[in-house]
């Protein structure tokens, strides 16, 4: 090894690391010879200004609003990292990938949860989403992280924006983009080209700067694995914030299903029983507490029998588990995917499963895992369990001196010889000794002197060092058997002594004392002389063993005390079904009974009870305590009363105790708590031997002293930082949010920390995110264990106690701009709100100026509008999504709807127009009596004084109702109305939802994507072939409307006399007479007669030859427009093919140039 050459170090000249040394270099002289800031101070100040204002912004935009993270630091739950896309896409293979990168590991068939060990912090557990709109919304509420995989050759797909748009409705987690197949693409233009567009694309629907990977092709059933561990590296340190809705709610995302229904309950219902079914998963979100409703998407609320915390079956690396790994284990790590069948070891409550594939005998396999060890350990046992209880040494009494006996299987009972029990005594004291601790041990005992007085491990009394020690030989005692028969008797029956004498006393023939090592509480033991042991000059008169029985008594209940077991009354009240007073051990009498109470010791065997419990009454339930007048003297005392006075704020204040009248502290009360504590071990010396009450007041005085030294300290402290400071104490928001949630974290974990017992603390705060527990759920559909199938996820999500019940929701809602049709009130919508999913029927509405909620028949364009349904109460701020379909074979985008909860209000009216139309039938110039309107006076009565109004805008006022004919009422308006206009009244009719509530149960159906919900009648009608029914007067007819004659405009003369000239109407009457001109005759001479005929002649003429000209003219125009269009066309062909022939060589010239330039480039292949 000494004559190996080493390769020298080479420095890189080039690349990353090399600029990064430079960088540090420049910096270090930077510094050595002094930077001056100033030097490169920009000279603008406009530019500083716009640069430190882009610099505030950034810093500004890095910032979010502060929320507190309620998972545990110590055992974070796994994060769920989801892969979600299309089919055919690389979901599998991209987790058999990633499974391989952190465990090395080849699945071949992967369902349901898998969870790996990521790092020495940090697990992970993967999950597959189908292409199924159930499990995409499941998934979406329980995703920590979420791999968007997206076809590169084919593009983005519907399912990839549905669930993006499911993931914006329910807290938006951590998405990463996944482009595969680009193999697929060969060009490397087109693959850039490709590449640009989707990130382009990607990001406008995340955010800008979204992650986006590129997996090249698939070498050998996975993707390459420089780019899976790249992708491996991103995924383990990315950090989550906590989202909203899961942070104040329960949850589990389960990995195994187990159905523990007796099979004889299911045979005898023929498999139509509900079911008992168990769920394992790790406790996500916040504290879960047993009692809580839980809902399980796609099957419904379901009610938890009992929570068990299990051993993490995928437990995070500690210092401990890596020193004790073996070589061969350090290959294995840690997968837990119990659906997939990977895995030896399934542990449970009660039972432990263990999967080993295939036949194997013992030395066949060389790396055997823990379940296939267990086999193998099972194979060398040579008795069964029944055999190793009979040779057991089971003793009834801690003072027995040999165990009890077993029967044998065929033949009479028998005992084992001396030399046996000895001998089996010596090997069970070993096998304890080496489990024991060391400090149970005291100094008086040998190797096998360990003795117990439950009676488990009782050995005899051996011969050691020492004449006292206890007797030479084992103690042999002749224990009648006459209860068994010799021949026939069951193994298992015990031999029990009849009396305290058959239990084998003690022996006064033997030599040597005996002597008794009690154990107490499994306390240290404690020597207990019997009755040998007592000198003989005491009186003969007094029984030995009532010598000094009171000091030995105090010795061992003082040795005791101090370390006795305390009880825990976190179990007793919370966790168990006993009585009050079982509990606090008080019997018939008032007095506490050692035989109830739970801290019994194992040694108080026998105890005195009474024989006649006094009657104790019982304590009623009642608002008003009883009140007795022996109780009320006590207040007539005037000194109680006035030690109580200053307690009052008319009472005058007592100073306290180290302080005078004006609240401030003595001068000997400031000092430091060096001198406090001299001095109280001063007087502590002084009075030694004084009184209680002395101490008990120095000890209150020094407490107040401390209390008020902090005080003053923490005063002082906020005076220096704000006057010495000042600058210190300015911190932002964000700063100050942060710290008081670290110090009210910090609180918090220092509560629980003395709480070791997991079950204590779970009844006191819940199961906390990060164990892994069993939920046993009663009452589950028979088609869920029937119809189980785990490749679609199982979360089970708890409900708050404000979510269990069920009313009016009231909503904010936009349709989707996405979504082709419009929203119709009354239509049957989908819901997925919290962890439900339901259908149920909303009602949509509009705030009309902050006065009445208007109901909308259809929902508005490109508008929010307020929507209210029936459904169970969700906390406000809650978002949503609505379908209207939710198979694969709905056309288009499935997501009609988003949205939030505004309110649970019960009082929120929703009203609808209603309009009234009546008639006038008589009129009396501003008042006319209207009919057909109501139908009776009450409805009269009830809308007097509501407003009026005709068709032509003339307003009015209801009055009073008439008495004939019925409904018909008296009304004014502002003007004169006439018989042919139409009045009407419009009104609000109040109208509530429908109560319909129907869970989308997915879960319980053999085909999953199948569900159908309630169907709209135009669907029935549809797939039933029916026609819609018409009616006639709701068919649409042409309107024929007869053109109305209006009356002319009449003004009295006298009116028109007052008038001014421009005010007054200009009307001309029509000319009954004929004028002059008319009435005068015209006689013409012949001479003029035949001139007028001649004129009009010529004018004929003239006429005539005009009209045949314009005819020629018409004619010629026609020919030449129909030689100018045959010339055009002829030209608009001839120019059609001058473009075509220049369009063909200027094709075939850049074919040309690419073809050269191709040729010229290295020997390259073409890509297609």
């Amino acid at each position: 090894m000494d004559s190996q050459t080493h390769k020298a170090h080479r420095p890189a000249q080039s690349g990353a690391k090399a600029e990064k040394k430079k960088s540090a270099k420049a910096k270090g002289k930077e510094k050595q010879h002094g930077f001056n800031e100033k030097a490169f101070a920009p000279r603008s100040g406009r530019r500083a200004d716009r640069q430190g204002r882009r610099t505030a912004e950034r810093d500004q935009t890095r910032l979010h609003v502060p929320l507190v993270d309620r998972t545990p630091d110590d055992q974070p739950p796994p994060t769920v990292v989801a892969v979600v896309g299309p089919p055919g896409v690389g979901k599998t293979t991209l987790m058999k990938s990633l499974i391989r990168r952190y465990t090395k590991q080849t699945l071949n068939q992967i369902q349901g949860p898998v969870t790996v060990v990521s790092g020495k912090k940090k697990r992970i557990t993967f999950v597959e989403c189908n292409n199924d709109l159930n499990s995409m919304i499941d998934i979406a509420k329980v995703a920590d992280l979420v791999l968007l995989m997206i076809d590169g050759s084919y593009g983005f797909e519907m399912e990839t924006f549905e669930f993006l748009n499911i993931l914006q409705s329910h807290g938006f987690p951590k998405v990463i983009g996944v482009l595969t197949h680009l193999d697929l693409i060969k060009k490397a233009a087109t693959l850039r080209a490709t590449k640009k567009a989707l990130k382009k694309r990607f990001w406008t629907e995340i955010y800008q700067g979204a992650k986006l990977f590129y997996l090249s092709g698939v070498l050998n059933g996975r993707y390459p694995d420089t780019e899976i561990l790249n992708l491996s590296r991103f995924i383990s340190v990315m950090k989550f914030r906590p989202l909203v809705f899961r942070n104040s709610h329960p949850y589990m995302l389960a990995d195994r299903f187990e159905d523990l229904t007796p099979r004889e309950e299911v045979r005898a219902s023929k498999g139509k029983c509900d079911r008992t079914v168990t769920l394992y998963g790790y406790m996500r979100g916040t504290n879960y507490r047993l009692g809580t409703k839980v809902h399980v998407p796609g099957v419904g609320d379901l009610d938890v029998k009992s929570v068990q915390i299990l051993g993490d079956p995928c437990p995070l690396p500690d210092a401990e588990s890596e020193k004790r790994r073996k070589l061969s284990e350090k290959k294995k790590l840690l997968i837990h995917a119990p659906m997939s069948d990977v895995g030896g070891v399934i542990y449970d409550k009660d039972a432990v499963y263990i999967n080993v594939p295939g036949n194997f005998t013992k030395g066949g396999m060389e790396n055997p895992g823990e379940g296939e060890k267990m086999v193998l350990d099972l194979q060398d046992v040579n008795s069964t369990l029944e055999d190793v209880v009979a040779k057991s040494q089971i003793r009834l009494f801690g003072s027995s001196a040999r165990p009890l006996s077993v029967q044998a299987e065929a033949g009479p009972s028998s005992l084992p010889s001396d030399s046996e029990q000895s001998g089996s005594e010596e090997e069970a004291s070993e096998e304890d000794d080496e489990d024991e601790d060391d400090g149970s041990e005291d100094e008086g005992f040998g190797d096998d002197d360990d003795l117990s007085i439950d009676g488990s491990n009782f050995q005899g009394d051996e011969d050691v060092d020492g004449g006292d020690r206890g007797r030479s030989a084992p103690r042999t005692v002749r224990r009648s058997i006459q209860g068994l028969s010799s021949s026939g008797g069951k193994r298992g029956e015990v031999d029990y002594a009849d009396s305290d004498s058959d239990l084998g006393g003690e022996d006064d023939g033997e030599p040597g004392p005996s002597r008794r090592y009690v154990r107490l509480d499994d306390d240290e033991a404690f020597d207990v002389a019997s009755d040998e042991d007592v000198p003989e000059e005491d009186d003969a008169d007094v029984p030995q063993w009532k010598k000094h029985l009171s000091e030995r008594a105090k010795a061992a209940f003082e040795a005791t005390s101090r370390t006795r077991k305390r009880r825990d009354w976190t179990k007793l009240i919370y966790n168990s079904t006993a009585s009050p007073e079982s509990i606090l051990g008080i019997g018939g009498s008032g007095v506490k009974s050692s035989s109830s109470a739970p801290d019994m010791d194992d040694d108080d065997f026998f105890t005195i009870e009474s024989s006649t419990p006094a009657k104790v009454e019982e304590d009623l339930d009642r608002t008003k305590e009883p009140v007795y007048a022996e109780d009320l003297k006590e207040w007539e005392d005037d000194e109680m009363l006035d030690s109580i006075r200053n307690l009052f704020i008319t009472g005058a204040p007592q100073p306290a105790e180290g302080m005078d009248s004006n609240g401030e502290p003595y001068e000997d009360m400031e000092r430091d708590e060096g001198s406090q504590a001299g001095d109280d071990e001063g007087m502590g010396v002084e009075d030694e031997d004084g009184s209680d009450d002395d101490v008990d007041g120095k000890a209150s005085l020094n407490k107040d002293a401390a209390a008020l030294a902090a005080k003053k300290a923490e005063l002082k402290r906020k005076f220096d930082e704000q006057y010495d400071e000042p600058d210190a104490t300015k911190t932002d928001f964000y700063t100050e949010a942060k710290e008081a949630m670290a110090r009210q974290q910090q609180l918090n974990r220092a509560e629980f920390e003395g709480v070791l017992d997991p079950e204590a603390r779970a009844l006191l705060e819940g199961y906390r995110p990060g164990n892994y527990v069993r939920l046993e759920l009663t009452d589950v559909p028979a088609e869920m264990v029937e119809n189980f199938d785990p490749t679609y996820p199982i979360v089970v999500g708890g409900i708050l106690p404000a979510e269990e019940r069920f009313g009016y929701v009231q909503v904010r809602l936009k349709r989707h701009r996405w979504f082709a049709r419009t929203l119709k009130t009354n239509d049957p919508l989908i819901l997925s709100l919290g962890w439900r999913r339901f259908q149920t029927v909303p009602i949509y509405s509009l705030d009309d100026h902050s006065i009445r909620m208007r109901m909308l028949k259809y929902t508005p364009e490109h508008m929010h509008c307020y929507a209210t349904f029936y459904g169970p109460a969700a906390l406000p701020n809650t978002g949503f999504c609505a379908f209207n379909a939710l198979n694969r074979e709905s056309p288009g985008f499935r997501i009609s709807a988003t949205g939030v909860v505004l309110d649970i209000d019960r009082s929120t009216k929703i009203v609808k127009k209603l309009k009234l139309t009546g008639v006038p039938f008589k009129i009396f110039k501003n008042t006319a009596f209207i009919k057909d309107m109501f139908s009776s006076a009450l409805e009269v009565a009830k809308f007097e004084g509501a407003n009026i109004r005709t068709v032509s805008g003339i307003r009015g006022q209801v009055k009073k109702a008439l008495p004939k004919p019925d409904g018909a009422f008296r009304a004014a308006f502002e003007d004169k109305i006439l018989m042919s206009d139409i009045v009407f009244l419009r009104a609000w009719y109040s109208i509530q939802p429908r109560k319909f509530y129907n869970p989308v149960t997915s879960l319980l159906l053999s085909d999953k994507e199948h569900w159908e919900g309630m169907r709209l009648t135009g669907q029935v009608r549809r797939e039933q072939g029916l026609k819609t029914p018409s009616d006639v007067n709701s068919i649409y007819k042409k309107v024929e409307r007869p053109a109305r004659r209006f009356n002319a405009l009449k003004v009295p003369k006298k009116l028109q006399a007052a008038l001014p000239y421009a005010s007054k109407p200009k009307l001309m009457k029509a000319q009954h007479r004929a004028t002059y001109v008319q009435k005068r005759a015209v006689v013409m001479e012949p001479e003029e007669k035949r001139a007028v005929a001649l004129l009009q002649q010529v004018r004929a003429l003239r006429k005539d030859q005009v009209a045949r000209r314009k005819e020629k003219k018409d004619e010629k125009r026609a020919a030449h427009r129909k030689k100018v269009e045959k010339e055009e066309a002829r030209k608009e062909d001839k120019d059609k093919e001058k473009r075509k022939e220049y369009m063909r060589q200027a094709g075939i010239k850049s074919k040309r140039e690419a073809e050269m330039e191709s040729g010229g480039r290295s020997g390259k292949r073409r890509k297609t």
